[in-house]
């Protein structure tokens, strides 16, 4: 594969900011350009909903780079501009500013979160957390109210909830499942967390919906009233893949790659949240939205743009941080017939292991970093 002479990256989230990143380290010295439709410079999401949204971090400490690294490392950064179409025979990008050229293109566009329509409720009565702006938004509102609703006991719901507690407002979750995060951690770590938060004193209403939000006053599915002044939606969120379907690339509740992230149309790659690649360990296709996984595969995806052939075989990875509780949680189980505990999850010092017919899957550890680290090693080296 000759090198590039033109590189394009659509999407200035972390996944494009570190594939910039490394072709630069990689001595890669030709034209690049990174495209990103939100006016900030690439930024990173994890502290939008910890330190930036409890107030304890600056705001120029979410951002990837300094304001002057892409101007050193010519990096021609264009904020602001839409990616609309992808021609994949003429290799061109066309976006709301003009259309470019390329020899190779990255596409990061990440995702975007799931809206509620709830009855009775304005847009700025029930809002999201993705964006910088987004943050901005509830941090506006926080600091005029007293009670907010979390609606979703994801993620990123939770991370919500804990960050407005810290804030001082009283918080209520209301969740659909029986536990926080079941789905994902299993009945034992849900109980655990559930406890974590009702000890800093948020109120859970689970097995229930909202099915009306009006001058403050949120009704739930078994009739219960709650005063709120605002609402915050963390529900999930959907692959931006609108792009990459309009050029006829191969989707599958994303965008599907190789080993090498390479997409259905030779020369274009996608990494991060968009993703969905054939995991070494699991032999299943997967994507997964973390932190982690964004920047390798937005370093492994500049290398093979510039022909290194290299596969994309790390094990997922990631962390959920409650208050002063780390949960580490390394490999992939979207699905398992066997949970085995060690420790006491309880006291904040045990594992699960996730496991389908008798091999792990997934390992969720609470102080427990030594094990996590070696069933992280176990799984790459498999």
């Amino acid at each position: 594969m000759s090198e590039p002479r033109t590189v394009a990256v659509v999407g200035a989230g972390l996944a494009g900011a570190k594939a910039v990143e490394a072709l630069r380290t990689e001595g890669y010295d030709g034209r690049l350009v990174l495209f990103g439709d939100e006016p900030h410079r690439p930024y990173e999401r994890p502290p939008l909903s910890k330190g930036y949204l409890q107030g304890n971090d600056e705001r120029d400490t979410v951002f990837v780079h300094p304001e002057n690294w892409y101007g050193e490392h010519d990096v021609d950064l264009r904020l602001g501009v839409e990616a609309t179409a992808l021609d994949t025979d003429a290799k061109v990008v066309h976006t709301s500013a003009g259309d470019l050229a390329y020899d190779r293109l990255l596409l990061a566009t990440g995702a975007e979160p799931i809206r509620l329509a709830v009855p009775g409720a304005a847009p700025s009565d029930v809002l999201t957390l993705r964006s910088l702006a987004d943050c901005r938004a509830i941090i506006a509102r926080a600091g005029a109210a007293r009670r907010v609703l979390v609606i979703g006991a994801s993620f990123i719901g939770l991370e919500v909830a804990a960050s407005l507690r810290t804030r001082g407002l009283e918080v209520h979750v209301v969740a659909p499942e029986a536990r926080p995060l079941e789905r994902v951690m299993g009945p034992q770590l849900g109980d655990v967390i559930r406890a974590l938060h009702e000890e800093k004193g948020v109120h859970f209403h689970l097995e229930n919906t909202v099915t009306g939000f009006e001058a403050g006053r949120a009704t739930l599915k078994d009739g219960t009233v709650l005063q709120a002044d605002f609402a915050v939606a963390g529900v999930g969120v959907r692959p931006r893949t609108q792009l990459a379907e309009s050029a006829g690339l191969a989707l599958d509740k994303g965008v599907l790659v190789n080993r090498q992230l390479e997409t259905s149309a030779p020369g274009i790659y996608a990494a991060g949240d968009i993703a969905r690649w054939p995991d070494k360990y699991s032999g299943a296709a997967i994507r997964v939205e973390h932190w982690v996984v964004a920047t390798r595969q937005g370093q492994t995806a500049a290398r093979n743009m510039l022909g290194q052939a290299e596969e994309f075989t790390p094990a997922p990875f990631f962390w959920s941080q409650h208050y002063d509780v780390s949960i580490n949680y390394v490999g992939h189980a979207e699905s398992w017939d066997e949970l085995l505990v060690e420790g006491d999850l309880a006291a904040k010092n045990g594992l699960v292991r996730f496991r389908q017919k008798g091999r792990t899957l997934a390992v969720a550890s609470l102080f427990r970093d030594l094990e996590s680290l070696k069933a992280e090693v176990a799984m790459e080296e498999a």
